[in-house]
């Protein structure tokens, strides 16, 4: 049986991923928050597609997470996460809860396939199992770096998709160990505040509803990683 390709267009949650993992220690910050931050990708991911609606108002479990009906996602990783919510609407956080923890090997093994990213078995102390993962020599996270840069350094005005990336990069409470490539400022976690938000600055008044799509998904994903930096 012939393994499923990995589908043309990443997902933002792959180029999410990508711009976490360093290559230079082939670590990927905020490991402890991960899922979180890439169910939020997904979330947001859903949301601008037109594939869920999410009701801003807030609930105990955070805002509504609803299915559009007749929309599933073409790409397979949304599609299944989609799928559940078609049968029951979750709030936000639920829906990060249960989504977040089956995230990152899918993602991760997209990201090894695209040639991003190099991953090695090996055995720490002789004997036990490990996975090493390296630079894979491939322009893109350099690509995603010197699109988000500026727009959280200096400001400029980013289109949806970087706006998404650099809105959760905030969110996930990494970009202070991501110095070596954002250099870290006040300014760029006021910035990032203010992408989370919405706030992305003189934008087209057509992309209001993208604009608070993202801020509403990107908003639910800081809470739940909040707590757990908190906890």
């Amino acid at each position: 049986m012939t393994a499923p390709t990995t589908p043309e267009t990443p997902l933002i949650a792959e180029d999410l991923l990508l711009l976490l993992f360093d290559p230079r220690s082939g670590t990927i910050a905020g490991e402890n928050t991960l899922f979180y931050t890439l169910a939020g990708a997904v979330l947001t991911e859903l949301a601008l597609d037109g594939n869920v609606t999410i009701d801003g108002k807030p609930g105990l479990t955070g805002p509504r997470v609803s299915a559009v009906a007749g929309s599933p996602p073409a790409d397979p990783l949304l599609r299944e996460r989609w799928e559940p919510l078609v049968e029951k609407p979750r709030g936000a956080q639920t829906f990060l809860a249960e989504v977040g923890p089956r995230l990152r090997e899918p993602v991760l093994d997209r990201l090894v396939e695209r040639g991003h990213v190099g991953r090695e078995k090996r055995k720490a102390l002789g004997f036990i199992p490990t996975t090493a993962l390296s630079d894979g020599g491939t322009p893109r996270r350099a690509e995603l770096v010197a699109a988000v840069r500026p727009v959280l350094a200096d400001g400029a005005e980013p289109d949806p998709r970087t706006a998404v990336l650099a809105a959760l990069l905030s969110a996930s409470g990494s970009l202070p160990v991501l110095h070596r490539d954002i250099p870290w400022s006040g300014a760029v976690h006021t910035r990032g505040k203010e992408l989370e938000q919405g706030d992305w600055g003189a934008s087209a008044a057509g992309e209001a509803v993208t604009r608070t799509t993202v801020a509403v998904a990107t908003a639910s994903a800081a809470v739940a990683i909040a707590a757990v930096q908190n906890s």
